[in-house]
């Protein structure tokens, strides 16, 4: 295809953020583009197609990637982007939020997966690009949760991607660092506070504020996004920013000792 047809693409939770962001710098790129939103809302004014969908209930999923087929008759690219996120200790969430938290960013991806690997596979080709996170590479104090969910997505995706790399299709990691979007858009406190947490949760929640808004732009993950999506021989993996690189090469070389002791020191924890 040429760069002015790219093909069709479908990028779930695509109201705002890193979503919309990514959509927009996708329909530039050539692909014609759905995104998704749990609420209903216009179709942006760039000619971005926006459609419902509630990635934690199958049918909703599958009603998604039956209404982007009877459009267009094919999906080429998925960007599983939908999540939340989740401040506080492990201890403060009973198991049923953090099931909530799987359901979203974990079994939401596979949802989607699933539902649109039999069209790629009928089509001989497809590509998946799954958005994890450095919190998908080391431990996160205080985001142990949605920590847990990113390292579920690298381990599935990197096994999925060896299991239909024969049928045309392959599946990739997109792994931001600190990105500035709103803070309070998706994160979730946890639902069983214990008093022993509330000075650190609070000092845990003003540095990720702080972060946050130092972070790297939403544009950096679309522009990583959209080079994932037209390697002719993708990586596994993509790390978006400069930051994020870092942090995979210190994950990755460096004594577990001094990464043990460069974030607590990062988190402002004591020794």
């Amino acid at each position: 295809m040429s760069k002015k047809e790219r093909g069709i693409a479908l990028v779930t939770g695509a109201s705002s953020g890193i979503g919309l962001v990514t959509a927009k710098a996708l329909l530039r790129d050539g692909y014609r583009v759905f995104g998704t939103s749990r609420k209903p809302m216009a179709d942006t004014a760039d000619g971005i197609t926006m459609l419902v969908c509630d990635v934690i209930d199958d049918q909703s999923v599958q009603s998604v990637v039956d209404e982007v087929l009877k459009r267009t008759g094919r999906i080429d690219l998925l960007v599983n982007n939908a999540g939340i996120g989740l401040l506080g200790g492990a201890e403060e969430s009973t198991t049923a939020q953090a099931k909530a938290v799987f359901d979203v960013n974990v079994f939401g991806t596979m949802r989607m997966t699933n539902a649109v690997l039999p069209v790629m596979r009928r089509q001989r080709s497809g590509r998946i690009i799954n958005l994890s996170s450095i919190l998908g590479l080391i431990p996160a104090p205080f985001n142990a949760l949605y920590a847990a969910t990113k390292h579920a997505i690298e381990g599935y995706s990197e096994s999925l991607d060896h299991e239909v790399r024969t049928q045309g299709i392959r599946v990739v990691l997109v792994e931001p660092g600190v990105t500035r979007t709103s803070f309070e858009e998706n994160i979730t406190r946890p639902d069983r506070p214990l008093a022993v947490y509330d000075a650190v949760r609070a000092d845990a929640e003003k540095l990720m504020r702080e972060i946050v808004s130092k972070g790297d732009a939403p544009e950096v993950v679309a522009a990583t996004v959209v080079k994932a999506a037209n390697a002719p021989s993708p990586k596994r993996r993509y790390t978006a920013g400069k930051a994020a690189g870092q942090v995979r090469f210190i994950r990755r070389f460096l004594p577990e000792s001094f990464v043990d002791k460069s974030l607590r020191k990062f988190n402002k924890l004591p020794d």
